[in-house]
């Protein structure tokens, strides 16, 4: 069983109210219409994607369980690198930008964002193993691991179907919406047929 993560020196976040203030492990599997259900361990739903692939960007809603609608995922275009921005629904903000970088081994990725707590730019960096089957998700500046994302193996019926699931274990301190918008970025990639994770990158 991987270890707990410690809690980070200060919070790091987009929405304040979904910092998590112990250790959380949230459980996101991927759906119909590629949509996402998000709980924690206990099966408890704390977020859910709503997936829009006929659109050009293949924009992705995210919504909290009381139906508030949180931000969009986007593709952004005319990037060398695969690009995902976070964009809110009414002025159309852009509040977290996920862009891959290219790597031999294994897969990386840097998410920046304006942190709500100090007003602070904050890159985040994800290093991904050869196997593609975990990732860690660092503070750039500190070196502090923050998540760790897990890609689970498939049944049969998940492979037939596409279908991903990913465990999130996410350290106290840190905004939940943060690491499942890192999530679906590079499951987004993977959808494109790069080849899992390493694509991604």
């Amino acid at each position: 069983m991987a270890r707990q993560l410690l809690p980070v020196p200060q919070p790091l976040a987009v929405f304040d109210q979904f910092i998590t203030p112990h250790p959380q492990t949230l459980v996101l599997k991927e759906g119909f219409m590629d949509s996402f259900d998000i709980k924690n361990v206990n099966g408890q739903p704390i977020f859910r994607v709503e997936g829009k692939i006929l659109t050009a960007h293949g924009r992705k809603s995210f919504f909290d369980m009381q139906g508030n609608h949180l931000f969009d995922l986007i593709k952004e275009l005319l990037h060398y690198h695969a690009t995902f921005a976070c964009e809110t629904p009414g002025d159309k903000r852009k509040v977290l930008k996920v862009k891959s970088k290219f790597a031999l081994l294994g897969s990386k990725a840097r998410a920046t964002f304006t942190n709500s707590r100090t007003g602070q730019p904050v890159t985040l960096a994800m290093d991904g193993n050869w196997f593609d089957t975990t990732a860690e998700i660092k503070d750039a500046t500190t070196g502090v691991i923050v998540a760790r994302i897990d890609r689970k193996l498939m049944n049969m019926g998940e492979a037939f179907l596409g279908k991903q699931t990913y465990h999130l274990t996410i350290a106290p301190g840190v905004d939940m919406t943060l690491i499942v918008a890192m999530a679906i970025a590079l499951d987004e990639k993977n959808n494109e047929g790069q080849g899992g994770w390493c694509g991604v990158m």
